[in-house]
């Protein structure tokens, strides 16, 4: 009886996305945009479930700075070797393109590590959101013994140790070196890590031309298909959780579960949240091969399919699949966008 009614939990679940989907086309004359209501409910800027990524002003230039130099630090980890940027790399997207990081002492971690690009404009944090900031995220990894497996104390200690280290803290916070700002001069740095002006979003400020007639058809076919019921807002993603297999079951396809898989599960102890994930932005998507937490998809178009097939029900022709992967190359932005 219980198996029954969670099925009927995320069947209903499923429809509700499908209405949804619907409602968008129905109501555009109305400005009401296109939610996905399942998990946390979050707004959409404007009249349009998608909105361009905005400039992220106040942001302190040398607490960038200070930011950049920690997170490029591997001090910052137990042995010295592995850094921020050992999973989160610049030039991969910011990612390591991984399917599982690597930590100390060669350790694999349990999921792919998402992009750090845009980080500042999720609603939460970590694949099962159990993060409220990026300042609480920065924890996960420095105590995690399969990432950098360090301490607040040993790294305070690192950090003093360096006279350069010393008098930019002093400067630019009257405590000096402390685990909280280390914190928030790295978050600082990390939200300066947004990608505005890609082609899509020249195209949603009002440049008809940004887009070519293919790649507008694959934006067609993503909203008429259904992918813009969870991938939406700023960052098409980010904003909600959703259930990984709504039309199937993936991880029993898949074979091997393991406690990652539990998703959201693994925060709330709620059966609902088990296998339920933060969508993930597709924002410079193309940049950050493997996809999904399990890093199983190794293309786009592996990717696409599955998503297909999982979350929505349907089995997409080549030719579709091609026009929305071009789509999906168009959401690929200008990196440190520091307004």
């Amino acid at each position: 009886m219980y198996k029954l009614k969670q099925k009927l939990l995320w069947l209903v679940a499923a429809l509700l996305c499908l209405i949804i989907t619907v409602s968008w086309h129905l109501e555009q004359s109305f400005h009401q945009p296109a939610l996905a209501t399942l998990g946390t409910p979050v707004s959409v800027m404007g009249d349009r479930p998608i909105e361009p990524i905005p400039s992220i002003p106040g942001l302190d230039i040398q607490k960038i700075a200070l930011g950049n130099d920690l997170y490029l630090d591997p001090r910052l980890s137990k042995d010295n070797k592995v850094s921020c940027a050992s999973c989160h790399a610049l030039d991969k997207g910011g990612t390591d393109r991984r399917v599982h990081s690597i930590g100390i002492n060669g350790k694999v971690g349990n999921v792919n590590a998402p992009t750090i690009l845009n980080s500042s404009l999720h609603f939460k944090q970590f694949w099962d959101g159990r993060a409220e900031s990026l300042e609480a995220q920065i924890d996960g990894p420095i105590h995690n013994d399969k990432e950098m497996g360090s301490s607040w104390p040993e790294i305070i200690g690192k950090l003093k140790q360096s006279p350069e280290y010393a008098a930019q803290f002093n400067k630019l916070y009257g405590d000096g070196i402390t685990s909280d700002n280390i914190k928030n001069a790295i978050a600082t740095f990390e939200r300066s890590l947004y990608t505005p002006n890609s082609r899509f979003d020249q195209y949603l400020n009002g440049d008809k031309t940004a887009l070519t007639p293919d790649e507008l058809k694959g934006y067609q076919l993503f909203q008429s298909n259904g992918c813009v019921s969870c991938h939406q807002g700023v960052l098409l993603g980010g904003n909600l959780y959703q259930k990984f297999g709504v039309f199937g079951d993936y991880f029993k396809d898949r074979g091997n579960i393991t406690e990652a898989d539990y998703g959201r599960f693994n925060v709330t102890k709620k059966e609902e949240d088990r296998f339920a994930f933060k969508v993930p932005s597709l924002r410079n998507i193309e940049l950050t091969a493997p996809y999904f937490h399990d890093g199983q998809a190794e293309t786009l178009e592996e990717a696409v399919k599955v998503m297909m097939r999982y979350q929505l029900g349907q089995e997409a022709s080549s030719e579709d699949m091609d026009l929305i992967i071009q789509f999906l190359t168009t959401l690929t932005g200008q990196q440190k966008g520091v307004s």
